[in-house]
């Protein structure tokens, strides 16, 4: 078939490369895991047979991750936010209101952070085999431990793009194909094309910094966990985590690619017809995920004492004003205001954190030391207003950071991995009328 023309989408300063396959509805965004080249995904003939699968039951958008194939390649680590947001710029470039999610592997926290965060703009998702953390922990034992990344790391930081190793890597990834000649040529370039050296280090720091248990619960979208076969794994782990989630396992698989293996592929392709078949329309809920911020000033009766109420009020104009311009340039609602403190909610824990760092180094000329405290969790919306118990939980971490602190909660610690921030550890609190002890960070 004539390969689809490649558009590109602006995600902020970065362009990021999709095409449109078929036409119809339901729109359907899909995602490869690690690497991605849409030019050399038409030259073969087994992965343009899934595509070609998707497009009888709806638009696929398919698109180039940053930092992979047609796609910008900035250097730096991308956390799940960065990579939603790419997704939601090639769903307004093509216009698409509301789409299916399709991939796995590690676009699995990409699409948990999407459809929690923007049910109405999720019809459904479809997760293949999917990832929920990158590191091993006791209740997640299928991912690799520190050491092992490691080794990973090591080896693609020394090998990534040379002929042996990526003929070994087809091998792990697709043996079912993999002593087929003209397989294994298209896989070293299709490779090579999809991630150079830096980029390929970068997507695999990426995965291994990914956490996105703590909202699995958020999501309320309709879902379909396509599992590797035969015991309880990370699919499991995560139908079982998502409310009304559908489980269908699908016939034994060696490598990692549904689309080498033609049982496997038809099987794929039927659970995921009858989903779609099965979806209505938008998946709009009155519960979101959200990331929320409080801020105030610290010592504020002591220096509206000092200065008097005329200059007092002068000077909190300015702390306002400085405060909606930094929640204004990085996207954030204003919620609330009661004297010298805000609320705001955010789409993305990263924005949080860092309009909480601006507002701090904003305020700093104008001699304002603030506190500041940030927390992602699922909340209700109605009228303009987000109410819940993250909210509270937002407020009581605000009230426990000392002069000049933004301190976070470790959802919001995991889910900014890969957004070039860091965190000192702020200990184990109990959170005034919030069950259990959290813990907290102190951003650096």
């Amino acid at each position: 078939m004539h390969t689809p023309d490649v558009r590109y989408a602006r995600s902020g300063d970065v362009a990021i490369a999709y095409q449109v396959v078929g036409e119809g509805s339901p729109d359907i965004v899909f995602v490869r895991g690690l690497s991605g080249d849409l030019l050399s995904t038409w030259e073969q003939p087994l992965l343009v047979r899934h595509v070609l699968g998707l497009a009888e039951h709806g638009r696929v958008l398919m698109l180039d991750k940053r930092g992979t194939g047609l796609s910008d390649r900035p250097r730096e680590v991308q956390g799940v936010e960065t990579t939603m947001d790419d997704v939601r710029a090639v769903m307004d470039d093509a216009s698409s209101s509301a789409a299916v999610l399709w991939g796995g592997g590690n676009s699995t926290g990409m699409f948990t952070l999407f459809a929690a965060t923007y049910p109405e703009r999720t019809l459904g998702s479809v997760q293949f085999d999917p990832r929920v953390r990158g590191l091993r922990t006791d209740d997640y034992p299928w991912a690799l431990t520190a050491s092992q990344w490691r080794e990973q790391l090591t080896r693609v930081r020394t090998s990534w793009g040379d002929r042996a190793f990526l003929e070994e890597l087809a091998g792990e990834y697709a043996p079912e194909v993999a002593h087929d000649a003209d397989f294994r040529e298209w896989f070293v370039w299709h490779m090579r094309r999809s991630l150079s050296p830096g980029a390929a280090l970068t997507s695999l720091r990426s995965a291994m910094e990914l956490d996105v248990a703590d909202v699995l619960g958020a999501v309320r979208v309709p879902t379909l966990v396509l599992p590797r076969p035969a015991q309880p794994g990370p699919g499991h782990y995560l139908a079982a985590r998502i409310r009304g989630a559908e489980l269908v396992e699908l016939p034994p698989l060696r490598g990692v690619y549904t689309w080498v293996d033609d049982d496997c592929h038809e099987a794929t392709m039927a659970a995921t017809g009858a989903f779609v078949s099965r979806l209505g329309g938008s998946g709009a809920s009155e519960r979101v995920l959200a990331t929320l911020l409080f801020t105030d000033i610290v010592g504020s009766t002591e220096r509206a004492a000092r200065l008097g109420d005329t200059a007092w009020r002068e000077l909190l104009q300015r702390h306002h004003a400085a405060v909606r311009r930094e929640l204004a340039r990085f996207h954030g609602r204003e919620l609330d205001t009661a004297g010298d403190g805000f609320f705001a909610a955010f789409d993305g824990p990263a924005r949080a954190v860092q309009a909480a760092a601006s507002i701090r180094a904003a305020l700093a000329p104008l001699d304002l030391e603030v506190r500041a405290g940030v927390h992602t969790g699922e909340c209700e919306q109605a009228d303009g207003k987000v109410t819940g118990i993250a909210v509270a939980i937002a407020a009581r971490i605000a009230a426990l950071a000392g002069p000049g602190e933004v301190l976070v909660s470790s959802t919001v610690r995991d889910l900014v991995a890969g957004s070039g921030l860091s965190f000192d550890g702020g200990g184990e609190h109990e959170l005034k009328g919030i069950p259990d002890r959290w813990r907290l960070f102190r951003l650096n």
